[in-house]
């Protein structure tokens, strides 16, 4: 088969979604304490790997296909994408797939920064996309239960989701919420001011690069020009505009607009857009972008008041920015050949009620699968670092790393671990003098 455009940009497309990730381990790097910076990022890029795997073995299979009771499709149907390669266009689509997988799950470690195990996190990552992502997946665009064929969808009509705002963002804020809640909360949450950012230039440099990346995470199934510009279109317009209404939201709240709230504000737009980005105007774009940054802006507060440590506020802006994204295309959503559409487009309720339905079903499935998955590690392995480990931080005593050397009186030096995080003992103690040591500990 030749090897047209459209492959070319949807390859292109596959690609820029893969770099998203490493920019959300920017993103989020930059977030933490510069002691958890290396973990941060490593749960991120072993979400690559891991999932990388998984959708070459069975992930892909279990997407897509002939399913079970329209929620799952058969694992070993293709199990190594056995088969595939002999259909047109297939490997390049399940590569696209494999992109929006491995981004989804790193999302949710934004939620747990500092404080989880990097071993039960790599047992939850694969786990995770196989129990939840994959047959939501399945459900919203494999021909499952929200399909045109679906039984919800024949009930209620097709839930609209473009590009993952239940697949990906919801049911990312949804994970990220319950295993706060199993985990629990950082030492010091709340209460502890060094539970700050650590590199606003870093953060700024992974919304960047997630927005960069955004344009081919919409637009890569676009299947016509006029739809393709005007994704990019709306792709520009709803994180723009969330960006403004998250600053003044920031100047009138708090008297400042901040570097970090221009960033999050970016992401909230980019998630609110996802599910919208082909079936709104350029002006609802702005619209939603608007409301999505407001929304969230005064959603990430809430953690504080209600006592649930959602550490990067993974809570804030996927999971209330992604239910707005979904919900609003029940009122904004344009007419299709001029039939249907949203509620201000004459549609009636028939659009609501089907948006409404995916986006409950969605957050009820994550949540209860979610616990199921992170209780279960939680109660056999362990799903936190000792209260020790957290002090040293999850850089040291996890990795053997820290990411940055500053050195000892001017002058940098080889890596000398401060702490054996197995023992509890300083690797170092005998060679110190007792100046020496001190001086460690208040370093």
């Amino acid at each position: 088969m030749e090897l047209t455009a459209g492959h070319v940009w949807v390859m292109v497309a596959a690609a820029l979604v893969l770099f998203m990730t490493p920019g959300l381990a920017f993103f989020y790097g930059g977030m933490t304490r510069a002691k958890a910076a290396l973990n941060m990022m490593m749960m991120s890029f072993i979400s690559i790997g891991i999932v990388g795997v998984v959708w070459v073995l069975w992930g892909a299979s279990m997407s897509s296909g002939e399913g079970f009771m329209q929620i799952v499709g058969n694992p070993f149907a293709a199990f190594g994408l056995a088969g595939v390669e002999t259909t047109p266009d297939a490997m390049i689509k399940i590569g696209y797939a494999a992109t929006f997988a491995i981004i989804t799950v790193a999302l949710i470690s934004g939620a747990i920064a500092d404080r989880a195990k990097f071993g039960a996190w790599s047992i939850f990552v694969p786990v995770w996309v196989t129990l939840v992502y994959c047959p939501l997946a399945y459900m919203v665009w494999g021909g499952g239960l929200f399909g045109p064929e679906g039984a919800i969808g024949k009930a209620l009509g097709p839930a609209i989701d473009f590009a993952g705002g239940t697949v990906v963002h919801i049911n990312a804020g949804v994970a990220a919420l319950v295993l706060v809640l199993i985990i629990g909360n950082r030492r010091g949450f709340g209460k502890d001011p060094n539970h700050r950012p650590h590199n606003i230039p870093f953060v700024m440099l992974g919304a960047a690069i997630l927005w960069f990346g955004w344009f081919g995470f919409n637009g890569g199934a676009a299947t016509t020009a006029e739809q393709g510009g005007l994704i990019w279109i709306n792709t520009l317009a709803a994180p723009a505009a969330a960006m403004i209404g998250w600053l003044i939201t920031e100047r009138i709240r708090d008297g400042h607009p901040t570097s970090l709230g221009a960033a999050s504000g970016v992401v909230a737009g980019l998630v609110a857009i996802t599910p919208a980005c082909a079936n709104v105007s350029p002006v609802g774009a702005l619209g939603l972008g608007v409301v999505a940054g407001v929304a969230s802006a005064l959603a990430v507060g809430l953690k504080f008041r209600w006592g649930f440590d959602d550490s990067l506020d993974v809570v804030g802006v996927h999971l209330v920015s992604g239910i707005i994204g979904t919900v609003a295309l029940g009122f904004i959503a344009l007419p299709t050949d001029g039939v249907g559409g949203g509620l201000f487009y004459g549609g009636g309720m028939a659009q609501m009620w089907a948006q409404l339905a995916a986006a409950g079903i969605a957050i009820a499935f994550s949540a209860i699968m979610t616990a199921i998955i992170a209780f279960a590690i939680h109660k056999t392995m362990g799903f936190r670092v000792s209260t020790e480990q957290e002090n040293v931080g999850v850089d040291l005593s996890l990795h053997a790393e820290t990411a940055y050397e500053f050195g000892v009186n001017g002058h940098g030096g080889s890596f000398q671990p401060l702490h054996n995080a197995v023992t509890g003992k300083s690797d170092s103690a005998a060679a110190k003098t007792p100046a020496e040591g001190k001086e460690s500990v208040q370093a």
